[in-house]
């Protein structure tokens, strides 16, 4: 199956293709991709990961055509961000 690996930063982003065989997880995909050596701060302990923006686990399987994003860590947790005064 073909598969894309995506991992961005403000200064830089990363898309990988890779195949892998049926029945492969995310964790797989993104192990076998690459992306890992190209962006060492990647934590798969820490950054939540989605198929086509939907938040998925590690061991999720994934289907052909499947884009894999590993997203970055919130620096400010959301309920914690100031509130806009309008």
């Amino acid at each position: 199956m073909k598969i894309e690996v995506v991992y961005g930063r403000r200064e830089r982003q990363g898309r990988f293709a890779v195949e892998v065989e049926e029945g492969a997880t995310v964790r797989q995909a993104i192990e076998r991709s690459g992306v890992l050596a190209e962006f060492p701060e990647i934590d798969l302990g820490r950054n939540r990961v989605a198929v086509y923006g939907m938040l998925v686990t590690l061991d999720s399987p994934l289907r052909e055509g499947d884009r894999v994003e590993i997203l970055r860590p919130l620096a400010v947790e959301p309920a914690r961000r100031p509130r806009a005064r309008g």
